[in-house]
């Protein structure tokens, strides 16, 4: 059972965000715990967030994927919950498993997305057929609505196992399924993306993966889209012509996908391997992260990459190799994409940092010039005992009123490090 901590990046004013000068710099953020997780009997007030947050009036949503009070005994169904980043107050607002079967959903690992007052999100299990669920959810009542339950269809045909967030486009809800879809047979090699009428609870698929020969088009995609002037962008974490995964790009309304990129194609998968995370789209240029391969990955056992792809051309760079230092004190596998504040991309790794050897607990909060491929390190997790700052951040950041606010996998202040906790936490510069 992994720890769970929801960690919040706070106070990260403008000049925070500008470039950093240099490492020693960086280091001089200062770290505070706001909220930790499992802090209630039985974990009910969730623990184990693994997804990035969302912002909606300055009040933050996120999901727990494990934990609430549903009868759970402190790891099963997980939560949707709100925190006020002024006070560090935590509420649960849904607990998963409320209804027989968990036909209401159970373990989100996925952010939620806000539309006409709403919150929709996905289920990793759970449901009519216990392959997941859409959902709605009213951020007031916490009433919860199943949308669409997966593998309603012979042979999963509309997808199975959805473990990304959902994006609005024009009032469509688009996501993905790690598995599922036309091409599934007896492979594991397979998913879809699929589109969602929330009003209905209508499901389309839009494509099936692995439709082409040994999948060359991609499988599996375990992360979620973005909408760039009407296509859709995303990335496998199979499949492609050098079954390292790939890049892609969607037309939603024919359903053609073209593949970008097909990542390992350069010995040992210099280029990077199996990216897990949600694209980020600066002027054309897509930005993302792979959690393995890298220059990197063969000596130091640190390894992942920051990369970018031209959307017109799929030509690929890495920008950032990481194990770079010793010990991979610049941190390791990457599994949350990056965030663009004012030309600077600012990410996580679950791995690596100053504090890792040995522990396990550990993990960073990067900066990275495009540009030069600079990077630093402005937070090493478990700089304290027990990891009560958190460790193993594996969430995206979002960029709030000049602030930064993600979550991490493990840690907080019960010392719960390996047993399903989580923190929420602020990290502030010092003057």
């Amino acid at each position: 059972m992994n720890s769970v901590f929801v960690t919040l990046l706070a106070g990260i004013a403008g000049s925070v965000l500008a470039q950093p000068t240099s490492a020693a710099d960086a280091v001089k953020n200062k770290e505070n715990v706001l909220y930790s997780f499992c802090s209630q009997a039985n974990c009910a007030d969730g623990a184990n967030p693994v997804a990035s947050l969302t912002d909606v009036n300055g009040i933050l949503y996120g999901t727990t994927s494990v934990g609430g009070v549903a009868g759970c005994k402190g790891y099963g169904c997980g939560t949707v919950f709100s925190v006020d980043p002024n006070t560090g107050v935590e509420n649960v607002l849904y607990s998963f498993c409320s209804q027989a079967k968990c036909a209401d959903g159970w373990g989100p690992e996925a952010s939620l997305t806000s539309m006409n007052g709403m919150l929709y999100g996905t289920t990793a299990a759970g449901g009519t057929y216990d392959y997941g669920t859409a959902f709605s959810i009213n951020p007031i009542t916490g009433t919860e609505t199943v949308l669409h339950s997966f593998c309603s269809q012979d042979n999963c045909t509309d997808g199975q196992q959805p473990l990304s967030g959902l994006v609005n486009v024009k009032g469509k809800l688009y996501g993905t399924t790690l598995y599922g879809g036309a091409n599934c047979g007896d492979s594991i090699l397979c998913g879809t993306v699929f589109a969602l009428d929330p009003n209905t609870g209508a499901e389309t698929v839009v494509y099936s993966f692995c439709s082409q020969s040994n999948c060359f088009d991609g499988a599996n995609p375990a992360a979620g889209l973005i909408n760039v002037k009407g296509a859709l962008y995303g990335t496998t974490d199979l499949g492609g012509k050098w079954e390292g995964g790939t890049a892609f790009s969607l037309d939603e309304k024919s359903g053609v996908e073209k593949v970008l990129y097909s990542f390992c194609s350069r010995e040992n998968c210099t280029d990077g391997g199996n990216p897990q995370a949600d694209l980020v789209d600066v002027k054309g240029t897509l930005y993302g992260t792979t959690p393995y391969g890298g220059a990197n990955c063969q000596s130091s056992g640190g390894c992942g990459t920051v990369f970018a792809v031209d959307a017109n051309t799929g030509a690929e760079t890495v920008l950032y190799s990481f194990g770079n230092q010793q010990n991979a004190t610049d941190g390791a596998s990457p599994y949350a994409g990056v965030l663009d504040v004012k030309g600077l991309l600012y990410g996580t790794t679950a791995y690596g940092g100053a504090n890792c050897q040995g522990s396990g607990g550990c993990g960073t909060v990067f900066a990275l010039d495009p540009n030069t491929g600079g990077e630093t390190v402005a937070y090493s997790f478990c700089s304290q005992e027990s990891c009560i700052d958190g460790a193993n951040p594996s969430a995206a950041l979002i960029a709030v009123n000049h602030n930064l606010y993600s979550t991490t996998g493990n840690g907080g202040v019960a010392g719960c490090y390996g047993s399903g906790c989580g923190t929420v936490f602020v990290l502030r510069k010092r003057r």
